[in-house]
């Protein structure tokens, strides 16, 4: 049996502090690899998004899997596959990912990663079955993206204190739920939480993709296209966004904790 080693990292995402924000794992492949082995080793990980930078002559590809499936857009994997290229020398300026939702590009500024996403402005949607037991919680408005429902509720404080049912939400057909208020913290605008445990993650500490409803949402509402959220996971992280017509650009930092060898046959 012959053996090779992949370059794969740990990196703690949309914070500038160890074991805070969003962890990713990050694997470095020289051409692409099988689908079913990407979920095998995403399941081992057991984080909520593992990335596969796919490294070409003429380009770079990128996927994206939960523990149990691959996924359309991941801002906080984005984020830490930029970094991880960039502190290895791998890629210099600009990076251009090829990916299921397109060509997505990360940018350095200064300590700060900038990432250029498609906007999912949410639509008016009728509440569905069930999710109004499931939250437990006053809805002020409930609006649906591409995936996600949005669901603003009364305060800062009730987005913080919130424990749903994850049994009852996911029975409800989306990949997650945004949870989120105006901020109580001058720091930021909007405060935020997002479930999404149909897809295996009771609760995800910060995701840059739910950032592409959530700008647009606040953006209208505050009438200011620059404005910074605050995920309140138990781990916590802080997303600047940036609203362009019909793109956001998602700004965050990025720390590695672990870099080490793959070993496959």
């Amino acid at each position: 049996m012959s053996l090779m080693s992949l370059p794969i990292f740990q990196i703690d995402a949309f914070t500038d502090t160890p074991f805070a924000g969003n962890p990713a794992t990050v694997v470095i492949l020289e051409g692409p690899a099988k689908a079913t082995w990407m979920q095998r080793v995403a399941a081992e990980m057991n984080l909520s998004e593992t990335a596969f930078v796919e490294l070409h002559e003429d380009h770079i590809g990128l996927r994206w899997f939960t523990p149990l499936l691959e996924v359309d857009l991941c801002g906080h994997a984005t984020l830490a596959a930029a970094h991880a290229l960039w502190q290895t020398q791998r890629a210099e300026g600009p990076i251009a990912f090829h990916t299921r939702s397109g060509v997505l590009t990360a940018r350095q500024r200064g300590p700060w990663i900038e990432l250029d996403f498609p906007a999912d402005e949410p639509q008016p949607t009728p509440p569905p079955p069930g999710i109004a037991d499931a939250l437990g919680v006053k809805m002020v408005h409930i609006r649906r993206g591409v995936s996600d429902f949005l669901v603003e509720v009364e305060s800062a404080e009730v987005v913080r204190q919130l424990i749903p049912d994850f049994a009852r939400l996911a029975r409800i057909e989306a990949r997650g739920f945004i949870i989120t208020a105006p901020s109580d913290d001058d720091r930021y605008d909007f405060i935020s939480r997002f479930f999404a445990p149909r897809f295996g993650i009771n609760e995800d500490p910060v995701t840059g993709s739910a950032h592409c409803t959530l700008s647009p949402y606040w953006s209208e509402k505050l009438d200011d296209d620059e404005l910074v959220g605050y995920q309140a996971s138990p781990r916590g992280g802080f997303v600047r966004t940036h609203r362009k017509r019909d793109r956001v650009v998602l700004s965050g930092q990025a720390v590695t904790v672990l870099a080490g060898e793959l070993t496959v046959d």
